[in-house]
């Protein structure tokens, strides 16, 4: 069935050395909107150089570059490994050019910067000593995260993109009432219980799950909260143990979940559950 959505163009600023973490980014936002795109009323079009450029002439690569795709960008996600890229009139490469105009226009932006091994043989050294110049400027400035393998990366994107699509004021407007199917319009005196960003991301997942079920295991090696295809536990920390854990308690309290196992491990969402799940928003 169609349906009406706002599209939101992601920028993917990169080096030629993160070629897998581009496609990373790409896959997770294709994710994202296969599960919430409708929900939200909110599609990711991913968006680089290499897919979106097309030839012209008169101007510099990169002033092409940015009048035809980045200015046309609302998020930007950069990634860098050991290159920082070619070097423009102004800025260190065209990669730093696009996240620092970008910057400039007050639209949400993110940095990674990678970790992994790399044989030392195959490094630019002057490569490398401009990133980490730019790196190091970027510390007072903001926020960046690292990552240490290709799974390590996806994993933390994913959540990230989560986030930032749950909290920046860009991605929150009214959708029109039209658009939702009258299956989705609840009644008026259901309303959303008080809940933990953990506890409304769990109850969303658990209603999209075939089987409405969330696994809430403790072993040797850790604990996983499960649902819907997914670990919600993404590190060993016990802060983030403990907010997920909570979360499960949160929902039975507001009896939007029950134990099914009566051992505290299979949970089933309730038929006010999945009512309330419709209602949110992330």
């Amino acid at each position: 069935m169609s349906y009406e959505a706002k599209v939101f163009n992601v920028m993917i600023a990169s080096p030629g050395d993160v070629a897998s973490e581009r496609a990373i980014i790409r896959d997770v936002i294709y994710e994202w909107n296969a599960v919430h795109s409708k929900l939200r009323n909110i599609v990711l079009l991913p968006v680089g150089w290499e897919s979106h450029s097309s030839p012209e002439m008169g101007a510099s690569p990169q002033e092409i570059i940015n009048n035809q795709i980045l200015d046309k960008c609302d998020f930007l996600v950069g990634v860098f490994w050991t290159r920082i890229g070619t070097a423009t009139t102004e800025y260190a490469s065209g990669t730093v050019e696009e996240i620092e105009k970008h910057i400039t226009s007050e639209k949400p932006a993110m940095l990674y910067f990678s970790s992994q091994p790399v044989v030392i043989d195959t490094v630019d050294p002057d490569q490398y000593s401009e990133l980490s110049r730019f790196k190091n400027s970027c510390r007072s400035r903001g926020l960046y995260e690292g990552y240490d393998s290709h799974s390590d990366f996806k994993e933390r994107f994913y959540r990230h993109l989560q986030l930032k699509l749950n909290e920046h004021s860009l991605f929150k407007f009214e959708a029109n009432d039209s658009l939702l199917p009258q299956s989705e319009i609840l009644e008026s005196d259901t309303s959303i219980p008080k809940l933990s960003n953990e506890a409304r991301i769990l109850l969303k997942e658990a209603s999209l799950d075939s089987d409405g079920r969330i696994m809430s295991l403790s072993y040797s090696g850790g604990d996983d909260v499960q649902t819907n295809g997914k670990n919600l536990i993404l590190s060993k920390e016990p802060r983030e143990v403990a907010r997920w854990k909570s979360a499960i308690q949160e929902l039975e309290v507001e009896e939007l979940i029950e134990d099914r196992g009566h051992k505290g491990e299979v949970f089933r969402i309730t038929n006010l559950g999945y009512q309330i799940a419709d209602m949110i928003e992330l």
